[in-house]
């Protein structure tokens, strides 16, 4: 009896060293299912590009055919930032900042006013391009935007298209904004988008 538990043991350790090992073969195979390392140029990925463009935002809030409503409004007792403020928009993107300049794409998104001590958005967009060789390729942009600045800084996080990969920054200045009135705005985007 003395003699059998030491080697009772011993297999019991040899079992288990295996089972271990095997659990972790297993598991390195399925790790190496889903994670591959790849040559970016099997995808065209060859060298980085910067690319440029200046186009202006039109946001009609007020008017027969708005391009960005009012999904969430504020709260009765709001401040003077309509803090919790939310819209929705499908704004043209045109070349110049008339209203009937050429259309160069859509701004698709919402932006909500994030901020209680001043008139500051959190937003999120993508400019879905509709002319050229952009043409079905969009620029996904999100971040702060303190509208009472000059000049505001936004993200862009991304792309489709010919931006798969993108990212760089924009910088937003507003033409025009109707305050008091309508909340109707013009600005002027510049976006530097790195992209292969």
């Amino acid at each position: 009896m003395a003699r059998i538990l030491p080697t009772l043991a011993f297999h019991l350790l040899i079992i288990s060293s295996l089972l271990s090992s095997f659990s972790m073969i297993l598991v390195s195979a399925e790790d190496h299912e889903f994670v591959q390392s790849m040559d970016p140029e099997l995808f065209g990925l060859k060298k980085e590009k910067l690319t440029h463009f200046r186009m202006y935002w039109h946001d009609v809030v007020d008017g027969p055919i708005p391009s960005a409503v009012t999904i969430v409004q504020p709260p009765s007792n709001s401040s003077q930032t309509r803090f919790g403020l939310i819209r929705m928009f499908d704004n043209a993107l045109t070349q110049g900042p008339e209203p009937s300049s050429k259309l160069l794409g859509r701004a698709q998104g919402f932006y909500g006013s994030a901020s209680q001590e001043d008139i500051s958005l959190l937003m999120a967009q993508n400019f879905a391009f509709v002319q050229g060789k952009y043409n079905g390729s969009t620029v996904t942009l999100m971040g702060r935007n303190s509208i009472l600045n000059k000049v505001r800084e936004l993200s862009v996080i991304g792309g489709s298209g010919l931006f798969r990969y993108a990212r760089g920054y924009a910088l937003a200045t507003t033409q025009s904004f109707n305050a008091s009135k309508s909340d109707d705005a013009i600005v002027e985007y510049n976006i530097y988008v790195l992209h292969y």
